[in-house]
């Protein structure tokens, strides 16, 4: 099955890649373009990404493109909850493959926060995060599971994440793999977005969206929450 034979949303376009690097490369220019057009339309632009191991080609594309990095505001959809010098940190991750050369005069919106319990930190990001301006471009991700940012299916608090209109803009989440604390944007915020863009890769991650394409609950598959118009899909095998 290739992603052509989907049948998506109107509104919503799909792209195949034939390997993650000429994916990465389409992907960093997109994203470089929408950029520029947001800041000559309001003098910055805000991009949110998402973490994890799949990003790391797009990171390293992104960095290259010639920006007023200056002007641009990172920031990530998610977070696991430990201290930014630990491995599995996702704001390590796009320091290190991203805020890099000319791309490092970006600013870094920390969704990580030091606090007694996940709780804490969860209620100290969301008060920050008031701050965040709406979003110009989101890159996200997908589980083989349907998950999205940290919106794990059936997971505790979900339901609140996944509202549109709801007060809070991070939510503190468990995730069924280590390291289970997670942050994460919430669909209030996350759904905002002016251009949302999804990436996948491989076969399984095909066979979800597909699942996730025919009717049924959001909470069995929270990716359903962002499969409609603007959405653009990214996949390479």
């Amino acid at each position: 099955m290739g992603i052509s034979e989907l049948e998506l949303p109107q509104g919503v376009i799909a792209c195949s890649h034939a390997d993650a690097g000429q994916m990465a490369e389409a992907l960093a220019l997109r994203v470089a373009g929408a950029l520029r057009q947001a800041i000559e339309a309001r003098g910055s632009a805000t991009l949110v990404v998402s973490g994890g191991r799949s990003p790391v080609a797009f990171f390293e594309a992104l960095a290259q493109q010639s920006l007023p990095w200056a002007q641009v505001l990172v920031s990530l959809a998610d977070e696991r909850w430990v201290p930014v010098n630990h491995a599995s940190s996702n704001e390590a991750l796009v320091r290190r493959h991203l805020l890099r050369g000319a791309a490092a005069e970006a600013r870094l919106f920390s969704l990580y926060q030091v606090a007694g319990c996940l709780e804490q930190a969860a209620e100290l990001a969301d008060a920050a995060f008031a701050d965040l301006p709406q979003i110009d471009v989101l890159v996200l991700g997908m589980g083989d599971d349907g998950h999205t940012a940290s919106l794990f299916p059936h997971s505790p608090l979900l339901e609140q994440a996944l509202q549109t209109e709801g007060s809070r803009r991070v939510l503190p989440m468990l995730a069924p793999v280590e390291p289970r604390q997670r942050l994460t944007l919430t669909l209030s915020v996350l759904g905002r977005a002016r251009l949302p863009l999804l990436a996948i890769q491989g076969p399984a991650k095909l066979a979800t969206l597909a699942e996730a394409l025919e009717p049924g609950e959001v909470a069995s598959l929270p990716i359903r929450a962002f499969l409609h118009s603007p959405l653009e899909i990214y996949w390479c095998h």
